[in-house]
């Protein structure tokens, strides 16, 4: 079938870059699994944390993108130790995103992996 994802997949992206231009292949491709009916969720780590701060602002030229990830809920976690080490974590709970620390202050991606998600890192 056209336009869908057989056997609904279920994929899980962990965004590490903090360039913008990488990030935004995170965004269009969460964006298009979700609207091709797969399963899709974003976990923000390491440098990718800080760009919280820069994407909720609605005069940055990814905002739009940013803001349908958000309203589509694919913005799963960001990791507590990053943000705060990137200046993001106020930034990030005010977004109202779930922050990960499950494993050593970071996102693990065990239990992603225990539901059946693949893992994608970028």
């Amino acid at each position: 079938m056209k336009g869908t994802i057989m056997n609904r997949s279920k994929t899980a992206i962990f965004a590490f870059k903090g360039n913008p231009i990488c990030f935004v292949h995170v965004l269009l491709n969460a964006i298009d699994l979700h609207e091709k009916k797969g399963e899709v969720k974003i976990i923000l780590e390491g440098e990718a944390t800080k760009l919280i701060t820069e994407l909720c602002k609605p005069g940055h030229p990814l905002h739009v993108l940013y803001a349908k990830a958000k309203r589509l809920d694919l913005i799963d976690a960001v990791c507590r130790a990053c943000a705060m080490k990137m200046g993001a974590l106020e930034a990030a709970e005010a977004e109202g995103f779930r922050i990960a620390a499950d494993m050593a202050g970071h996102a693990a991606m065990a239990p992603y992996i225990e539901q059946g998600y693949e893992i994608i890192t970028l």
